[in-house]
């Protein structure tokens, strides 16, 4: 059975997110300690599948975030327009003029190579989009009246601070409402949640948050350390030909939360910090999808190739509304997103259907 997705015409916008947007700071080749230019990119996870949305494929997406209204937060604002994503959203938030009670956040990463992993510094205390709550969205005029086809936000988001938590039950409440179709990146971190509750009041908060959740999305460790479930073989090896465990998994999650309609994940073995292989697995009304498999694909960074799948699998519904299709654009679009740098997607429709295909990579004249 299809997903109940409004009619595009009935809609301002295809999708909305709700996340922080933080600059990110690439030493390219180098390292951190020891870099002396950086490149500078937008990227948050709730956000990346905005831009991938709307840069890949064309949709018409908005995000609804906070900056500091000085000179850093109009540079993630460009960086967001350069994206096409829709800007009437950002709440801006006054600039006392040290970040002594707002900031924007900041996150500095390095890519890795071969055995080197990459790492990412990130720098995100006390940022406005932290400081967030419930009321500072007019839901009833972005869902109700101008639409929205689908609503994304995740558990980074819900974890930046207890007023998130709150602004995200709101907001994934408000959407279901209205009826647009609410889809949950559980992306669990453990240094997010450590300063607010931890691991009890991260399943507390994302038990609570599922129950408004259509699609989730998530790997086997997400599912266990958010939601709290546990099933023999999880997590032992999450990129395994052998995908039991992750099926098991989603078996008992769906029969708790029958809201749920559509649950995937990436899979990825890592053998390097370059070399890995990918693919992704989605449940839907009672079967699993899979996608082509990448062995050994070939990693320039990593970073936002989780997001760039979970922009590729909306789009696979809102454009198809076919749970095949949704897996098989989410992997090529996640695997195309790990060949170029930054955190968003630079694929175009056309790369991501020539990877569904199997075509292969000859130059291009």
């Amino acid at each position: 059975m299809p997903l109940s997705i409004k009619p595009s015409a009935e809609c301002a916008f295809e999708q909305v997110s709700l996340g922080e947007v933080m600059l990110r700071f690439d030493p390219g080749e180098g390292r951190i300690r020891t870099a002396r230019s950086f490149a500078v990119w937008e990227g948050g996870g709730e956000y990346n599948t905005s831009r991938g949305l709307r840069k890949c494929f064309g949709l018409r997406t908005a995000v609804c975030t906070a900056l500091v209204d000085n000179e850093v937060g109009h540079l993630v604002e460009d960086c967001i327009m350069q994206g096409g994503v829709a800007t009437e959203f950002i709440r801006w938030r006054g600039d006392d003029g040290i970040g002594r009670t707002v900031r924007n956040g900041l996150n500095f990463t390095e890519r890795g190579f071969g055995i080197r992993g990459a790492v990412g510094v990130p720098d995100r205390g006390n940022t406005a989009a932290s400081q967030l709550k419930p009321g500072d969205f007019d839901w009833k005029n972005i869902f109700g009246k101008l639409g929205a086809r689908w609503f994304h936000t995740g558990g980074i988001f819900a974890a930046l601070s207890p007023s998130t938590a709150e602004l995200t039950i709101e907001a994934v409440t408000a959407a279901k409402r209205h009826g647009s179709v609410v889809s949950y990146d559980l992306n669990y971190r453990p240094s997010l949640w450590k300063s607010v509750g931890g691991l009890k009041r991260a399943q507390e908060v994302n038990r609570e948050i599922a129950q408004h959740v259509d699609v989730m999305i998530g790997n086997e460790e997400d599912f266990t350390a958010s939601l709290g479930f546990a099933v023999r073989g999880a997590g032992q090896d999450v990129g395994a030909i052998d995908t039991d465990a992750f099926k098991a998994m989603i078996e008992v999650a769906v029969k708790e939360f029958k809201n749920f309609k559509v649950a995937a994940t990436t899979l990825r073995r890592v053998h390097t910090a370059t070399r890995n292989d990918w693919r992704a697995i989605l449940w839907h009304d009672s079967r699993f999808y899979e996608s082509r498999q990448y062995p050994d694909m070939e990693i320039l960074d990593r970073v936002g190739g989780g997001d760039s799948f979970a922009s590729g699998l909306q789009f696979g519904f809102l454009e198809f509304n076919d749970p095949q299709k949704a897996v098989d654009y989410g992997a090529a679009h996640g695997a195309l997103a790990s060949t170029t740098p930054g955190d968003t997607s630079m694929a175009t429709r056309a790369e991501v259907e020539k990877q569904i295909a199997r075509a292969g990579a000859r130059i291009v004249r």
